[in-house]
């Protein structure tokens, strides 16, 4: 039987900006990648989003960004391996720190926004930010873009992967997320976005914006929770794929 987790970003309020679809997006999701201080969140919203995963059964994952809060981390940043090692192992240990505090359990790591798509083609960024998950914990999975560069990483350092995709997201001729800049980014039609899931999951293929048939792997789908309509989406995604026979849960750690 064909399975697909359901993930998606959280606790990326800060201060007086919230996110008020965290805690209901959790009824249709598996797994919770939650900022960690860098590119949105803060301590009190940590400390909230990995309470509501627990009390709701959702895999929690550490979700490092860029130091870049007024960009959320989806801007560039020129910065050393070492210090992408760094911003990592830093952000997984303050998460880390509710989690344990709550009596709860790491399950993976996933890149946010920039710091994502720069190591997803740079070999050595990729690397840096494998081995800081190794080094934290070896038995961390690491949820990565399709057939990307810290895919690659992980295999050779020996960390599990569960390779992503992306429901609302274009996609690029080379299996790269079409970037934000550009006007065909993001998947705005739900009927467009759905029929995309269902060919990924099922048929492990995506059409590109240039119409061009991409084989990938998907075991795991990101839905995005800061749209107007993130719940009703992620209803409609869970019930179709359930609908499909396609079982929904997280991967196995």
């Amino acid at each position: 039987m064909q399975s697909i987790d359901l993930n998606c970003d959280m606790g990326e309020a800060f201060g007086n900006y919230p996110m008020p679809n965290d805690d209901t997006l959790m009824d249709y999701i598996t797994s919770a990648n939650i900022a960690c201080g860098y590119h949105a969140g803060d301590p009190e919203v940590m400390q909230h989003t990995v309470a509501m995963a627990i009390k709701k059964n959702v895999a929690i994952g550490a979700h490092p960004g860029l130091p870049d809060l007024q960009g959320f981390g989806r801007r560039d940043m020129k910065i050393s391996a070492n210090e992408a090692y760094q911003i990592t192992l830093y952000q997984i240990g303050a998460l880390y720190g509710f989690v344990k505090a709550a009596g709860g359990k790491l399950h993976h790591v996933k890149a946010h926004g920039a710091l994502y798509n720069m190591a997803a083609k740079d070999a050595a960024l990729a690397k840096a930010i494998v081995q800081a998950v190794h080094d934290f914990d070896s038995s961390l999975i690491l949820y990565a873009l399709a057939g990307s560069e810290m895919v690659e990483a992980a295999k050779k350092t020996g960390i599990v992967t569960a390779s992503e995709v992306f429901a609302d997201r274009t996609y690029q001729d080379d299996g790269s997320l079409t970037p934000r800049t550009q006007s065909n980014a993001l998947i705005t039609d739900e009927q467009q976005s759905i029929a995309q899931v269902l060919l990924m999951v099922k048929n492990q293929q995506v059409i590109s914006a240039n119409k061009k048939t991409i084989n990938l792997k998907a075991e795991t789908l990101c839905l995005h929770g800061d749209g107007a309509h993130a719940v009703e989406f992620a209803k409609m995604i869970n019930k179709k794929l359930k609908s499909e026979g396609i079982t929904i849960k997280a991967p196995a750690q």
